[in-house]
């Protein structure tokens, strides 16, 4: 299994399917296992590179910041490793910021921009109700799969993420899929984004902020139109 190094971290990354390449960065406390769902149907036409953000899943987890910023350093290591020279990106939660990122700073790299249950910015209430909804998820056995630190590091890099007053520069095709009943991450923050990332469109699916890793077969039919 693949690995890319930023520096001295190592960033775990898998790549399955056949096709055009699609990165994709899942969200806080997420690493790969959890995002099966979404990577089984699309590398049935793509060839899906999937990330370990650093702090989760195999990848190194430094008792350190692991600002936004810094991660999208991560995906554009693994896009070297994997030799991608360009992929349409796909950023779930806080992947999507991540995401976003990407296409801010490295847009000769990224192809079409997909921005699942995500914000330029958090909200007050965000860190109540992603812990609430997330906390089932984070333990699979009988040890954490993600050291509290870690866990710490990813939250307090999603919560100082603002990329609001650069929105407007955001070129490539965009579609932002979210939630009518996300409480973690507000339907008003994906108008944001669709109001001022003018390549982009908005398209709602029934659901909360759990819904792509739950019921993700609407979510899946929906990427595949847009990446087609």
């Amino acid at each position: 299994m693949p690995d890319a190094y930023n520096g001295d971290a190592k960033i775990h990354f898998e790549v399955s399917g056949a096709g055009a390449a699609l990165l994709l960065l899942p969200g806080l406390g997420v690493d790969i296992r959890d995002m099966q769902m979404l990577v089984t149907p699309l590398a049935k036409t793509r060839t899906v590179v999937a990330v370990d953000n650093r702090g989760a899943g195999r990848s190194d987890k430094p008792n350190e910041p692991y600002p936004i910023e810094l991660m999208a350093g991560d995906a554009i290591a693994v896009l070297d490793a994997a030799g991608i020279q360009r992929a349409s990106v796909l950023g779930y939660s806080m992947g999507g910021k991540i995401a976003l990122q990407l296409a801010l700073t490295h847009p000769e790299r990224v192809d079409k921009l997909v921005l699942i249950a995500t914000a330029a910015h958090s909200v007050r209430t965000w860190r109540r109700n992603m812990l609430v909804a997330i906390s089932p998820h984070l333990r699979i056995g009988p040890k954490p799969r993600q050291p509290v630190f870690a866990f710490k590091h990813q939250r307090a890099a999603s919560e100082g993420y603002d990329a609001r007053e650069r929105l407007d520069s955001v070129r490539v095709p965009t579609l932002i899929l979210h939630g009518r009943t996300d409480r973690i991450c507000p339907p008003a923050l994906a108008e944001e984004l669709h109001n001022a990332i003018r390549t982009s469109r908005l398209q709602w699916y029934d659901g909360g902020h759990l819904r792509p890793m739950l019921k993700p077969q609407p979510i899946v039919e929906a990427i595949r139109a847009f990446l087609t």
